[in-house]
């Protein structure tokens, strides 16, 4: 089977990751336990979470012209990403995500900085690059206008493009329509689509959480998992269905798949810290029976 080529237009961020015993109270000054500078960024923990499952992926995005930029660049390049796409903005920062860990749980804020220079006019000069893909892969933390331009070429070129509405924003129901799937978790999906979620029932894939996803229905299960931090689970599910789908999978095997890596996943800390690769994958779908 030929590798799947998978170019992902999205954010590059370096995530400063805070652990505390409880989230503090509004205006009270409270110690926390940890502090760590990990690489983040939707976009690209995507593309490292397919990168790791051996796919062939290009990463399309922007960073600032600073030492969190230089270290994210090398990082991607380090996991076998083409990085060639990713170009420094001298007028921004990088951007970065501030994540509060919490009860095995998160909240992130997240400042775009150059992300928000990943324009329509950026991405139209990789026209070349997009034609060349087997899926195109994208988030909602770049500017909304570079999103939908993607989403109407990669429509009229017949690319099937997979969209993560994270975070969750409402876009034309044309844009929804043109993409071939649609990833949000259970909130987003009630957020953006609500009493619609039958229009859309061929394309909503919808995460939740510890127990699996759901597609038309039928919720497909995860592994039972240590939870370390849940912050790249999200963007490892996504990954790794575009690397399942992009190989020519059934869309429930392909998220069985997803799962059983996001599970991997969270049992480390840092967005990227335990993406795993495709044996151990195979080794943890083993364990579980593979029941789809």
């Amino acid at each position: 089977m030929e590798t799947p080529r998978i170019t992902i237009v999205g954010s590059i961020n370096m995530d400063l990751i805070t652990s505390v015993s409880r989230v503090p109270e509004q205006g009270e000054t409270f110690l926390g336990e940890s502090f760590m500078v990990k690489p983040g960024g939707k976009g690209a923990n995507q593309a490292v979470a397919a990168a790791r499952l051996g796919a062939d992926v290009t990463m399309i995005g922007k960073v600032g012209d600073d030492s969190f930029g230089q270290q994210l660049f090398q990082q991607l390049k380090n996991e076998g990403i083409h990085v060639e796409h990713i170009a420094v903005e001298k007028a921004a920062s990088t951007g970065v995500a501030n994540v509060i860990i919490s009860e095995n749980d998160n909240r992130i804020m997240v400042v775009s900085g150059a992300n928000q220079s990943v324009t329509q006019d950026y991405l139209k000069q990789k026209k070349a690059q997009l034609l060349q893909s087997d899926l195109v892969l994208m988030q909602l933390e770049i500017p909304i206008e570079t999103i939908k331009w993607c989403v109407d070429f990669c429509f009229e070129n017949h690319i099937p493009l997979l969209l993560n509405p994270a975070p969750a924003l409402d876009l034309p129901e044309d844009v929804w329509k043109k993409c071939k799937y649609i990833t949000p978790n259970e909130e987003e999906a009630m957020k953006l689509f609500d009493n619609r979620l039958n229009d859309y029932e061929d394309q909503l894939i919808v995460t939740l959480g510890s127990k699996g996803a759901r597609f038309k229905n039928h919720i497909v299960g995860s592994y039972p998992a240590t939870v370390v931090d849940t912050t790249g689970a999200g963007d490892t599910f996504n990954g790794a269905l575009a690397t399942y789908i992009a190989l020519g999978l059934e869309v429930e095997e392909a998220m069985y798949k997803a799962n059983i890596a996001a599970s991997l996943a969270i049992e480390k800390m840092g967005a990227q810290e335990g993406m795993p690769n495709q044996e151990q994958v195979e080794e943890r779908c083993q364990l579980n029976g593979a029941n789809i």
